[in-house]
């Protein structure tokens, strides 16, 4: 694990949010921090986070919600936080993709001590399946190159699996056709920019329902994300 962990603070209320900070700095825990559910989920989308914090009780969006979004795309650790223990509560979040769940008020050592656990386990997942990379519902395996959606295995190409591999390792980034030329198949001068759109048209064809997952971003390129 390393020490460097970054950790998005979604939580309205000043004073708990600073009791975490000193907690985490610390800890040399590098924060990110959301005032309410609508600016934790621009701030989840916008930063790399190792694990998330989040309030149950928010303005703008509850954190049921963000849980639920944040579900949709990443498999980042989540701890809820809420001043309501009952069981209900709990087995819900659960359902909706929560990893842990604490009840306020709370030890601020308990609470780095439920970090470091769950990012242990995150590691240990990491390493057990290092070779799956997992992009909503398509699941790519680098050993095999196999891709496979809903169970099923698809039959891509080398290039076709070339140019899917490298959208899915780089998400939300948009990269141009030239750039898409050189990543993936080498050219740097004298290729063909159609050539990169006949292979996301094949591509998405073969993705079926789940062919928005490939972007066009017009006027510059093409980008790999989950849709909401």
């Amino acid at each position: 694990m390393e020490n460097n962990i970054r950790v998005l603070i979604v939580e309205d209320e000043e004073k708990m949010r600073e009791l975490m900070k000193i907690a985490f700095k610390k800890e040399n825990f590098e924060t990110y921090e959301a005032v309410d559910g609508k600016q934790g989920l621009n701030m989840f989308k916008s930063n790399t986070v190792d694990i998330v914090v989040l309030d149950v009780m928010l303005p703008e969006i509850d954190g049921w919600t963000v849980c639920r979004e944040i579900r949709r795309s990443s498999n980042v650790p989540i701890i809820l936080l809420t001043a309501r223990g009952e069981e209900f509560d709990k087995l819900f979040g659960f359902e909706l993709g929560a990893d842990d769940y604490i009840v306020k008020p709370f030890s601020p050592r308990e609470l780095i001590a439920r970090i470091k656990a769950l990012l242990r386990r995150a590691d240990n997942r990491s390493n057990e399946n290092s070779h799956i990379l997992q992009v909503g519902e398509i699941t790519i395996n680098r050993l095999s190159r196999e891709v496979t959606i809903d169970n099923q295995i698809l039959n891509l190409t080398n290039k076709e699996y070339e140019l899917l591999y490298f959208l899915a390792t780089n998400p939300k980034i948009v990269f141009n056709r030239e750039q898409l030329l050189l990543k993936v198949w080498g050219y740097e001068q004298y290729g063909d920019s159609r050539t990169v759109d006949t292979y996301v048209k094949k591509l998405r064809e073969k993705l079926g329902q789940y062919n928005n997952y490939i972007t066009t971003i017009w006027g510059v390129g093409y980008k790999l994300e989950v849709p909401k």
